[in-house]
């Protein structure tokens, strides 16, 4: 069985980071490490949350990891929040990095054209150096122009826009970028990647629905570095990926009590194992 391990912060309620990433990636039949950089009581669109930092408690655990000789199939990183966890999980690569492993980075820092709070340019160009030790790297359009220190474009980009992204974010050291909520006609919503190595565009695209959830990239991550450990090429997962995240996002609006914070995955977990078996 693959191992996963996946860095990131964990909200006790609110189905996003590692919430959604232990249970999607031990579903999908792949073993799912663990290493929290910070506890939250809830999400932080809940009011009036609990926030408890870990940062100290990374370098032991890594330690004690090293001294029992474990190692991952994968390195997957969430949400990072500080500069010094940035250095922290750097580390942590090159510690746990070996000729067969895959670090996959989503570099969740900002949306809708803003930074979330709490983060700068200066963070966003610290996270690029991050980014540029992946194999795999999957910002949004947002993310990509902080990384990039370009102007954010929303609407009315073209594809050769998407593309000399791609590049330019191949640039920073990744082997595969990948950018996700690229869309380039009314009704389709899709992801956009470019491989590097051998210098291809792929792409992937689904109906957009009118409907908007928190955690939402995270699922999509969680499902897709979850299918690249199941054997499935950088294209697939992909599109399994996005698949599924529509899916959880369908369940969730056809449910008359779904809770305001988050999507049901879990009412969509069999649509994903079925994929899988395809």
């Amino acid at each position: 069985m693959k191992r996963i391990v996946t860095i990131q912060d964990i909200s006790c309620v609110g189905k996003c980071s590692l919430t959604v990433a232990l249970p999607v990636i031990s579903a999908m039949g792949v073993e799912c490490a663990v290493l929290p950089t910070a506890v939250l009581s809830t999400h932080t669109m809940f009011r009036g949350f609990t926030f408890r930092d870990l940062t100290c408690d990374i370098e032991p655990v890594a330690a004690h990891w090293k001294r029992e000789k474990i190692g991952f199939d994968a390195i997957y990183t969430g949400y990072l929040g500080s500069f010094e966890q940035l250095k922290l999980v750097s580390e942590f690569i090159d510690g746990f990095r070996t000729p067969e492993n895959l670090v996959f980075i989503d570099p969740v820092m900002a949306d809708n054209g803003k930074l979330y709070p709490g983060f700068t340019p200066q963070f966003a160009r610290e996270m690029a150096g991050l980014c540029g030790r992946a194999d795999v790297i999957v910002p949004n359009l947002t993310e990509a122009a902080f990384l990039l220190d370009r102007p954010y474009r929303g609407e009315g980009y073209d594809e050769a826009y998407i593309r000399e992204l791609l590049k330019r974010l191949a640039g920073l050291g990744a082997k595969q970028a990948v950018l996700t909520g690229v869309s380039f006609a009314p009704g389709e919503l899709g992801v956009m990647g470019y491989d590097a190595r051998r210098d291809e565009f792929f792409s992937y695209f689904h109906r957009r629905l009118d409907a908007s959830f928190h955690g939402t990239g995270d699922i999509f991550s969680s499902a897709a570095v979850g299918a690249l450990m199941r054997g499935f090429p950088l294209e697939k997962a992909l599109a399994l990926a996005a698949d599924y995240t529509v899916d959880c996002i369908e369940c969730t609006m056809n449910s008359p009590g779904h809770v305001w914070y988050g999507v049901e995955f879990e009412r969509a977990v069999p649509n994903l194992l079925k994929r899988l078996e395809q």
